[in-house]
Order: C-alpha cells, then structure tokens, then sequence
C-alpha cells in the first residue's frame, strides 16, 4: 500500500475543498494525525480514513485504489466512459471499450476492476448478441470476484443488470426475487454515492409488480422512489414514476386518477426538457376523454 500516495491525494482533495488540516481533522482525528498522514508518516485507521472520504467527498475505495494502482486516473476514466455508454445504451461502443480494456493488466490483474469489464461484457453480450444466458453468467461471475456479506453500490447495480435481464425475457417472477434481494443489500449500504441507484431500485421493483398483478404495492414503492428523490432533492425518474403510479390506476380502470398523475408526469418530462414519452402520454390521456 502506497502510504505517501494516499497522504497526497488527501491533501490535493483537501485543498481543492477549501479545508485546513484543522477542518478536515474536527471530529475525526487530531490535526498532527491528518499532518502526518499526508507526509505519509502514518497510515490512518481504517475508520479515520472512512471519515476522511466522506468529508472529502469520494469513496474510501479511492484511497486503496490509489495506494494499489499506479494508473487511477486512467481506470476511472474507463469507469466514466462505461457509465456514459451505458446510460445512453449505446452497446456497441460498450463492448469495444471492454474488449480493448480486457488486454489491459491495470484491470486484468485487478479484481474490481475486472469486475467492472465482467459486468459490462454481460451487457453487450444481452443486448448486442441477445444471449441472455451467457449475459447472466458473466453477471454472477462479476458478483462472485469480489463477494461479501455486505455488498458495494457496484454489486448492486450488477444485481440490477441481472433483473433487467430476467424482466425483459418475461421471467417477471424472477426478476423481482433478484429486485428485492437487492433491496436487502441496499439497506446495508450506509452511504451511497450515486443517490439513484435506489431510486432506479425501487422503479425497477415497482414495474415488475404491475406486470404481476400487484398494483397497490407498485405504487407504494413509486411513492417511496418519489419520496427518496424528494429528500436527496433530486428530480431523477420523476416524470417514469408518475407515470407509472397513473399506469397502474389505468390497470384498476380508475382513469380519473390515471388522468391525474399521468399529468403530473408530463410536467416532470417538460421540465426535464424529455420529449420521448410526451406524445404518447398525450394521446393516451385524449382517448380517455
């Protein structure tokens, strides 16, 4: 473990924050404590360097990573890339990331960062060669390399790729068992990153409970999707969520509240500046009329 790199990077972060040593050490540790670890004199506590991320603003994995790989910058860039490809899902450019990354022994000699390659490859190979077994067998691979009973964000959102999968091949059943497995391992999370993983979480648990029938409870977990997004004051699946909560009163044929919420989605869509669903929601709402 790179002592000294650590130390430098906590405190690059630090002044970049705008702290003195003495704000970064209140309620933490001693100011000679945070002087010394960033001459890489000492090396904190597992604890002390936790606090330390959180107040620093990044994941206390940063810091390991930084002690164990000479090429940080370049494997978070890999991360950026996959992340941005994936949210557009734009497989193609995925799977050439991966495969010119899989040569590459920043990560083959890594596992998280295998992971990372593993869990994308299941996706390219679900969406750009429709093999959905293969896909899922890539998944667990990905899960097991670096396995614990308290999972990462990154295990979970593995997990959520998993019951896309089941959900989009009709395995609704099963889909769901995989949703709500992994809502059990978010609850074990103490902080999360990336706020819209649950809210994606609970989306993804709702719609699956409609194609089950289960209308009541899918809106129960859209109201808890809103209710997350509304306290991490994040907009995020707004519009989807409304939408769906006035989907499922369409299933229950109460078009009057259908009609309510529906509306409520196109003011999220419209603000959000996304158009895919507008017209479709507009129609929808005239033929009822």
């Amino acid at each position: 473990m790179d002592v000294l790199a650590i130390g430098e990077k906590i405190r690059e972060l630090r002044k970049e924050m705008g702290y003195s040593q003495k704000e970064l050490a209140k309620d933490i540790c001693t100011q000679a404590q945070i002087s010394k670890i960033e001459q890489g004199i000492t090396y904190p506590l597992a604890s002390t360097l936790y606090h330390i991320s959180q107040r620093l603003g990044v994941d206390v994995n940063y810091f390991f990573d930084i002690g164990t790989t000479p090429r940080l910058d370049y494997v978070q860039e890999v991360t950026r890339q996959l992340k941005y490809e994936r949210r557009k899902s734009r497989y193609d450019q995925i799977k050439q990331i991966v495969e010119t990354e899989e040569k590459n022994p920043l990560f083959s000699t890594n596992k998280k960062h295998m992971q990372l390659l593993l869990w994308h490859k299941g996706i390219y190979i679900y969406h750009v060669h429709h093999d959905f077994k293969r896909a899922v067998e890539h998944l667990d691979q990905a899960i097991l390399l670096t396995f614990n009973k308290v999972w990462s964000e990154r295990e979970i959102e593995i997990s959520l790729s998993k019951g896309i999968f089941h959900y989009e091949e009709n395995l609704v059943k099963e889909a769901l068992s995989i949703f709500l497995a992994a809502e059990k391992h978010l609850g074990n999370v103490i902080y999360l990153q990336d706020d819209t993983i649950k809210a994606r979480l609970l989306y993804d648990i709702a719609k699956a409970l409609s194609k089950l029938g289960q209308y009541d409870q899918s809106m129960d977990y859209c109201q808890k999707a809103i209710d997350w997004a509304i306290e991490k004051d994040n907009l995020y699946l707004f519009g989807e969520l409304y939408y769906h909560i006035g989907y499922n009163y369409e299933l229950k044929h109460d078009f009057v509240l259908a009609k309510r919420y529906m509306e409520k989605s196109l003011l999220f869509f419209d603000l959000l500046k996304d158009d895919r669903y507008i017209s479709f929601i507009k129609t929808k709402i005239s033929k009822w009329l």
